[in-house]
């Protein structure tokens, strides 16, 4: 799981694994530092990679990430997919989306990109949205899934993506 800080990646995690609290969910944008391995029924890890972009702390802090996101792309042999979220409320992607997203084709494993808190949008927004992202990355529309933690959109989508890969 990569994306921005304040995405939402915790709170899809913990909907994908239908659990309240296995990713802690905060209000503060760049809580999540490190990376985290989830290992999931003793079959596969679930990674959630530190948020990058908007994030109270420093330049060398964030260029620590980079290092260490980047770092793991490079060399986890093991990777099969890797989702790329995105708020679909920012249309187009930011330079930073636009960069992860490169990353992530660089490595040849799969990926997947989640539009994330797609609940506060309209059905129309929401087109709009999936249209202009698709459009950035080079991408067809039909290939993001659009998701929310709050309602469970595109939760069931997500687990299959996962399932298909295991």
């Amino acid at each position: 799981m990569a994306g921005r800080s304040n995405v939402g990646k915790s709170s899809l995690i913990n909907a994908i694994l239908n659990r309240k609290s296995i990713a802690r969910v905060s209000h503060t944008p760049g809580k999540t530092q490190a990376v985290h391995f989830y290992l999931i029924n003793s079959r596969f890890y679930l990674v959630d990679l530190p948020g990058y972009g908007y994030a109270k702390v420093s330049q060398s802090v964030r260029r620590t990430w980079d290092a260490l996101v980047q770092g793991y792309l490079d060399s986890s042999d093991d990777l099969r997919l890797i989702f790329l979220l995105l708020d679909s409320r920012r249309v187009p992607p930011a330079a930073d989306d636009l960069r992860m997203h490169e990353w992530a084709v660089a490595t040849g494993a799969d990926e997947r990109i989640l539009l994330t808190k797609t609940d506060k949008l309209s059905n129309n927004e929401l087109a709009k949205s999936r249209s202009g992202i698709a459009a950035e990355l080079d991408l067809d529309q039909k290939s993001l899934i659009a998701c929310s933690a709050v309602t469970k959109r595109g939760i069931e989508d997500v687990r299959r993506e996962i399932a298909s890969r295991l």
